[in-house]
């Protein structure tokens, strides 16, 4: 059996690659913002060659540019660029970004191109004494999306095959083992004997008899980080899928998801308006339904005394209407409507 409690910090990885390529395709995969930096010219003599490259997160470096004074401050730059504290609309200019910016204008300065030259004799002090121009781009600034998908079955298979090429985090929960034996690894080098499947890393399969343990701290995450989403004016990144084989658990599973947010930070004599910023920061809640199974879901909710409000934010059915019923086609049908959401369209 899993422990929830895996969801309560994202993914890192344990060892930091060494190769920029290698850190490029892991912090793509698992979402984790960094900065691509080139040496794009070059005069003189320089401590690494045209086209060299490093990546830089918040908290790691990947390959190298030559080290010294030059490595640190692309460091150093590429950090800031992160964390939107350079102005780089100007691509000449180093300066900091100005007090009063909004996030949304320093998200649009982190998504563009940034570059910045170098004299390595006269500003940094290195011997080689020539200069050198480098490219700094952003990626996955924007948080990726964070996915609990309840079920394992024929449409959520089918929408893990979609989801093992988007940069997302992906935390798959069923009762039953027997549903996740295909994606297994048999090695005989597994070390204690710890279960390992074939997929990619960033979607992370559970076994639980109670998944609705899983659901608080999602919340939990989704209202912590609403405050950033909001400022930034971006979409969804939270995400409930629930699509389990049981009707009953799948009205179990959207109960505790509106339970778990009323319960969260709110005061239990404080009603929750239309507007309330709680409420907007509530993450998507879909349940594959028909019809019929959509209006019972309504009614049973509204009968225990759930508002218009919060009943109106669960999705039933699922997903965008493309007409089709295959397994695949459904899971496309939802997989473009989280997009739709997460890109604010």
């Amino acid at each position: 059996m899993n422990n929830s409690s895996a969801l309560s910090t994202p993914f890192t990885p344990s060892t930091s690659p060494t190769r920029w390529y290698d850190g490029l395709a892991q912090y793509q995969q698992h979402g984790i913002a960094h900065v691509l930096a080139t040496v794009i010219a070059v005069n003189g003599s320089a401590p690494r060659e045209l086209q060299s490259k490093i990546i830089v997160t918040l908290d790691a470096c990947c390959d190298t540019l030559g080290g010294g004074s030059l490595e640190h401050d692309v460091t150093i730059t590429a950090r800031q660029l992160l964390n939107g504290e350079i102005n780089a609309t100007d691509a000449r200019s180093t300066q900091p970004l100005k007090e009063g910016k909004s996030a949304k204008a320093q998200a649009v300065r982190r998504d563009a191109v940034y570059t910045k030259h170098y004299p390595l004799g006269a500003t940094l002090a290195q011997c080689c004494g020539g200069s050198v121009t480098v490219m700094f781009e952003c990626f996955n600034v924007t948080p990726p999306m964070s996915l609990l998908v309840f079920g394992a079955g024929h449409v959520a298979a089918a929408l893990m095959t979609i989801l093992a090429e988007l940069p997302c985090q992906v935390e798959w929960i069923d009762s039953r083992p027997e549903m996740f034996e295909r994606y297994l690894t048999h090695n005989v080098d597994t070390v204690d004997g710890q279960v390992t499947y074939q997929l990619p890393t960033h979607i992370r399969p559970h076994i639980d008899e109670d998944p609705v343990d899983f659901i608080q701290p999602f919340i939990a995450k989704s209202i912590k980080s609403a405050s950033i989403n909001a400022s930034m004016k971006k979409g969804t990144q939270y995400f409930i899928l629930v699509m389990t084989h049981d009707h009953s658990l799948d009205f179990d599973l959207v109960r505790a998801t509106l339970d778990a947010y009323l319960k969260i930070d709110t005061d239990a004599n404080n009603a929750i308006s239309t507007n309330d910023s709680r409420l907007q920061s509530m993450p998507y809640i879909g349940c594959i339904s028909s019809a019929t199974k959509a209006k019972r879901f309504r009614d049973r909710l509204l009968q225990r005394d759930y508002s218009e409000q919060i009943v109106d934010k669960l999705t039933m059915p699922i997903g965008l209407n493309t007409g089709g019923k295959e397994p695949m086609a459904v899971a496309i049908s939802i997989a473009a409507q989280v997009m739709q959401l997460y890109n604010n369209l």
